[in-house]
């Protein structure tokens, strides 16, 4: 392993060898439902005996990870450590998962960044020699965020057009040290960025910098530039952020024509009333695991960059009039071997 600057490059990469993703009845509706391996027109599991859509977000985790694993073919006792995290207070849903799964778990809070901060984690252990077998994952879901972060959905409150619709879904990734997979090639872990947003309703505009910032410091690391990859995958910008990274990415002389986002690609912006895109944990994770890490093992990929973004406030802070930092992590997935 090697580090140049903010990045790992691994010099014997591990692989992604098996992935999931799980979704909810939006999901189902969108253009990408066919390319899911579970989805559940019943968001509140409620023949499940759910009781409220904090346990419902935690069913869906676990599905994810119980599906990837099936596909791994290996039983949980085979994992050495679980990275999960999720946007409840104290990332709860994956706690409640990892209660029932038994793995050794450490706990990650990245807000919808974090898919690709646990899969750097996940891949830095194995290539590290500190673990053969780690699980990488995270989730969201639409009714639980919407409760804590801005209104109960009963009050009814009007989206502004530049808000983004919290994806219910999950995504799950088993990384090894050795063997068949998509490969791991380096890391980027990003530092936070904070242009002084304050619109709640704005993740976009708030996430966007830390993109850019990641970017620059990774291709500055390992000497290439947007045209040495196949694609280039964020997530969660929507429309609004979307076209301020091509804005910001032109005046650094390093133009993104083969940029592709999460949110924009998990709905159907202008038929499902997503308003600018999809958002949340689940998004960008879901679209991974669903679209980006498939369409790699099957070849119509080659070189990829992943970078999922967060938004780093909490309900307190917003009221407290703070500003909404962001932060943006990087994966390099495929390459020549």
């Amino acid at each position: 392993m090697t580090r140049k600057g903010d990045t790992l490059l691994f010099d014997a990469p591990p692989a992604v060898a098996a992935w999931a993703a799980a979704g909810g009845k939006k999901e189902s509706e969108g253009p990408l439902a066919s390319d899911f391996d579970f989805l559940t027109q019943d968001a509140g599991f409620d023949e499940q005996g759910c009781e409220n859509w904090e346990q419902a977000e935690s069913i869906l985790q676990r599905k994810a990870a119980e599906l990837c694993l099936r596909k791994a073919d290996i039983p949980r006792s085979k994992v050495d450590i679980a990275f999960a995290g999720d946007l409840q207070a104290q990332c709860t849903a994956s706690n409640y998962t990892m209660r029932e799964l038994g793995i050794p778990f450490a706990g990650v809070y990245g807000a919808c960044s974090t898919m690709a901060e646990t899969l750097a984690l996940a891949a830095a252990f194995a290539a590290g020699g500190m673990a053969e077998r780690a699980l990488a994952m995270t989730s969201s879901h639409f009714c639980a965020a919407e409760r804590q972060f801005r209104t109960p959905l009963v009050y009814g409150a009007k989206r502004t057009p530049t808000a983004q619709w919290t994806a219910t879904a999950a995504g799950a990734c088993l990384v090894r040290a050795h063997g068949d997979g998509v490969p791991v090639r380096s890391v980027t872990f990003g530092r936070v960025q904070d242009f002084e947003v304050h619109d709640i309703n704005n993740m976009g505009a708030a996430m966007m910098p830390a993109v850019v910032s990641t970017l620059l410091r990774y291709f500055s690391a390992t000497g290439t530039s947007p045209r040495d990859f196949d694609a280039i995958f964020t997530g969660d910008l929507g429309e609004v952020g979307t076209a301020l990274l091509h804005e910001q990415m032109a005046k650094e002389g390093l133009p993104l024509d083969n940029h592709h986002d999460c949110g924009c690609l998990l709905y159907d912006t202008n038929g499902q009333n997503v308003q600018a895109g999809g958002s949340g944990a689940g998004c960008s994770a879901a679209v991974l695991c669903c679209k980006i890490l498939p369409m790699l093992a099957a070849g119509q990929l080659h070189r990829v960059l992943f970078l999922a973004t967060g938004a780093l406030m909490s309900q307190t802070t917003f009221l407290q009039g703070e500003s909404i930092p962001g932060i943006a992590h990087c994966v390099e997935l495929g390459g020549a071997e």
